[in-house]
């Protein structure tokens, strides 16, 4: 059946054409939504904007000094009204009116908060809607160098970087080279127009190849988003297979569904062609398929284990369609490769960006990183960005796929997506030993006790890569981006509701090493569950600088900027429980660190319980620090449980605890912590 419902009448393409890009202007009284795209993406000179100078040049001394705010545009702030077309608050799906005068409007409020980098949705252009969905986020690209008029012209964005430079605040971009949004179907019927149907007579089936899986079976097939083949999507008529389908694009500007710009993206040639991931979430039924074996169990086989199982998987996630129709570019081909770097590049020359965040990384070969990323650099490099960061999104839990793209000439640095699952959910959230943290850290640092356990991620930064200030460049496996919530998972408090274990969370969060992530409203307690539930709108009512959680982040955020060690300091383990945090002995849920930097060392303890008092002491032993005996240390960050909002605040001289250094470095006897609490320890 037909994918469109609406009124107009879209027109299909079943091959690339020059005539998309000119039509539009020749029927503007038919698609008066057309017009106001032209105006929206038009009416602006690039050039005017790219050749003034910079108005503040940024100064990035050392990236770990950051504190990063994402930003989804749409659901941030209306600061003007005027871009309100298709806006509908009351549909989750829909856009809602944010845009860049809004952030602009609330530079203020962020700059209370303490963040000092903005990490903002994708800026270009996307199809409007797909099956009933807006493209609020921006991950759905039909032109790669114009801007989404829903937030503002290009001089506006521009005045936004300029805004937050002025305010010292770096922008960092969010990007996407893997695919582009629904734009075009498989004709795999050969008739013309996208259809749905049913080929065969069975059951359905997870992996690849369906129609294999099981001869003789029934699938249903979408041309809009038919299931991944790997030898490419094929063309089927009653008659059985007919070749390779060939791909049609689609004219529809009254949603802005027509053929890729610029000029190359509409090439069939540019795009791998296989369909969509079928993989995901029934990895062991496509493993046990791939092997072949009867006796395969999906509940219980390693897959990820198994070379096999995880090549065929991996595949399917490089060269697949992301589901939902988002066709995936060929981006081995070096003319996609040079198409890309050219759109992107544009962006820091027009816009003046500080760096890139890259969405979908995992799902492009590692040699495209390799091309992109030093070419990148080299570009900001010539416009007098020397500390240009690059760090991206690899949706996965396994360091060992993580760290494969860090370093080696590909990005900075990565989201921690492990320590996500296996710290702040498994330990904070539900209460397991401390102990995995430091396990945890020592797959990405390297394991003291045990020489043969290597650390997963690289200590060779990339040429041209983040630098200290003192112009050192700085090891990637201390450039970690941290994070509690993304537009992507669920938030912390949707699963655990108490605010005061989500502030435990975030004060883990700013105080180990690495750069600190905080998605926008988590300073308010939003709550929301999976996308879109997590992506709630920050309503005036929202931007409340006397909210606990915000006093909070603020005050740790303070204590970062006052204490270097805490930004660019080694960690060292002091204290990690073997214990889950309901375990009873006096050190269930420890865990306790040294930072240090430049002769100064602050130590970090926090509990976890979240129930019971505890201290780093167990059998007459307590943490060994590096302080001299007799050194006191003082507590410097205050908690509240006032009211029960479980605030805080940087504590005011002589009110912090203090404890006296034993014998050795020995402390951790007196140091008692309620559950769900944390302390900052300096020299007194």
């Amino acid at each position: 059946m037909s994918r469109w419902t609406g009124s107009h009448t879209p027109i299909f393409l079943s091959r690339p054409s020059p005539i998309c890009v000119h039509l539009c202007p020749s029927v503007v009284s038919f698609f008066p939504l057309c017009a106001l795209l032209l105006l929206s993406s038009s009416c602006v000179d690039a050039s005017a904007v790219r050749d003034r100078s910079f108005v503040t040049p940024m100064q990035v001394d050392d990236w770990r000094d950051e504190v990063i705010y994402q930003i989804m545009v749409d659901r941030f702030e209306n600061g003007d009204p005027n871009n309100d077309w298709g806006v509908d608050r009351n549909r989750a799906g829909s856009y809602h009116g944010g845009d860049w005068q809004g952030i602009i409007d609330r530079l203020d409020y962020l700059e209370t908060l303490g963040v000092t980098a903005l990490w903002i949705s994708p800026v270009v252009k996307n199809l409007e809607s797909d099956a009933g969905f807006g493209s609020y986020h921006g991950y759905w690209a039909q032109d790669f160098v114009h801007v989404n008029p829903h937030f503002g012209d290009l001089a506006k964005l521009r005045e936004l970087v300029d805004a937050c430079h002025k305010k010292e605040i770096k922008v960092i971009l969010d990007i996407v080279t893997n695919h582009i949004g629904q734009l075009f179907y498989y004709d795999i019927n050969g008739n013309g127009q996208a259809d749905e149907f049913l080929i065969g007579g069975g059951g359905p089936a997870y992996g690849s190849e369906t129609r294999d899986f099981f001869p003789g079976g029934v699938t249903r097939t979408t041309e809009w988003d038919p299931d991944y083949d790997g030898r490419g999507i094929q063309a089927f008529t009653s008659l059985g297979e007919s070749g390779p389908a060939p791909i049609a694009w689609v004219y529809d500007p009254a949603i802005n569904r027509m053929p890729p710009e610029p000029a190359g993206f509409d090439n069939p040639a540019w795009y791998n062609r296989r369909g969509r991931v079928t993989v995901w979430r029934h990895e062991g039924e496509a493993c046990c398929w791939r092997l072949g074996d009867p006796a395969c169990d999906p509940a219980t086989v390693d897959w990820w284990g198994t070379p096999a199982c995880r090549d065929y998987i991996r595949e399917q996630e490089m060269r697949g369609d992301f589901p939902g129709g988002l066709k995936d570019l060929d981006t081995t081909r070096q003319d996609v490769r040079d198409a890309l770097f050219a759109a992107y590049a544009h962006w820091i020359t027009v816009a003046d960006f500080d760096g890139f965040r890259i969405d979908t990384l995992k799902h492009v070969e590692r040699e495209f990183w390799q091309d992109f990323c030093p070419r990148i650099r080299q570009h900001a490099k010539a416009l007098g960005k020397r500390q240009f960061f690059l760090f991206g999104e690899a949706f996965d839990g396994h360091d060992d796929l993580l760290a494969s793209y860090v370093g080696d000439g590909q990005v900075d640095s990565v989201f921690y997506f492990s320590q996500k699952y296996r710290v702040f959910e498994n330990v904070f959230g539900r209460g397991r030993p401390t102990a995995e943290i430091e396990s945890l850290f020592r797959d990405r640092l390297g394991d003291p006790d045990d020489p043969t356990r290597a650390p997963l991620y690289t200590d060779t930064p990339n040429a041209d890569g983040p630098i200290d200030a003192e112009g050192r460049a700085v090891s990637p496996r201390r450039l970690m981006v941290n994070f509690l919530d993304n537009h992507d998972v669920a938030r912390f408090r949707f699963l655990w509701n108490d605010a005061r274990t989500h502030h435990n969370a975030l004060f883990f969060l700013l105080t180990e090493d690495g750069i600190p992530c905080i998605y926008y409203g988590t300073e308010q307690g939003f709550f929301g569950g999976n996308d879109p539930a997590n992506r709630e709108d920050m309503s005036r009512s929202s931007f409340d600088t006397s909210h606990p959680t915000f006093r909070t982040i603020q005050a740790l955020i303070e204590l970062r900027k006052r204490y270097a060690p805490l930004r660019r300091g080694d960690l060292r383990v002091v204290w990690a429980s073997a214990t889950p945090a309901d375990g009873g002995t006096d050190d269930a849920g420890i865990f306790a660190f040294e930072r240090s930097d430049g002769g100064q060392t602050v130590l970090v303890v926090v509990n976890s319980s979240h129930e019971a008092n505890a201290r780093p002491y167990l059998g007459g032993t307590g943490m060994a620090t590096s302080f001299p005996e007799g050194t006191t240390l003082v507590n410097t960050f205050c908690q509240e449980d006032a009211g029960g909002g479980w605030g805080a605040h940087v504590c005011a001289a002589g009110e912090g605890q203090r404890f006296v250094v034993g014998p050795g470095g020995s402390l951790g006897e007196t140091v008692q912590l309620p559950p769900r609490s944390g302390m900052i320890l300096v020299r007194e």
